[in-house]
């Protein structure tokens, strides 16, 4: 028997756009290196991109997923049981919830290159966490994850 997929599953990559800015610094690298010459300027050119870009997909790498009745957002495990409804958020009510309506006791994985957001209150008595603000490309799709989740 083969396990069910999950319901949600996201991985917030960087935009390809940024992988330019990797080999941008890579020429920056190789700058810095050409008074030292044609070897050390290619050194540079190669451990400057290849050290920008894994540091550009480490930072991408993020995953939401929903699974076995917890929302998995980054290395945060949390059970659907603890949380609320799901509030689908547009750019400009994410934008709001980032920056003068944000709590700092909150949960937010945030990703500035990810326009939309679900927040989630967190009905857990016991915890001091108001909410959990997820940047996601698919709020919808995630709403309907955690409600269906939650509800089956």
């Amino acid at each position: 028997m083969q396990p069910s997929a999950p319901p949600f599953d996201e991985r917030l990559t960087a935009p390809r756009s940024w992988w330019f800015i990797a080999f941008g610094v890579g020429i920056a690298c190789a700058l810095m290196l050409l008074p030292l010459g044609t070897l050390p300027l290619l050194g540079g050119l190669v451990g400057g991109t290849a050290a920008t870009a894994v540091v550009m997909s480490s930072y991408g790498s993020v995953r939401i997923r929903v699974v076995a009745g917890a929302l998995v957002a980054g290395d945060a495990r949390i059970p659907l049981s603890a949380l609320g409804e799901p509030e689908v958020l547009d750019a400009e009510e994410a934008r709001a919830w980032r920056t003068h309506k944000a709590d700092a006791r909150a949960f937010m994985l945030l990703r500035s290159y990810v326009p939309t957001a679900v927040r989630v209150e967190v009905t857990d008595p016991a915890d001091p966490t108001p909410y959990v603000y997820v940047s996601t490309r698919d709020p919808r799709g995630l709403a309907a994850a955690l409600t269906a989740v939650r509800t089956a």
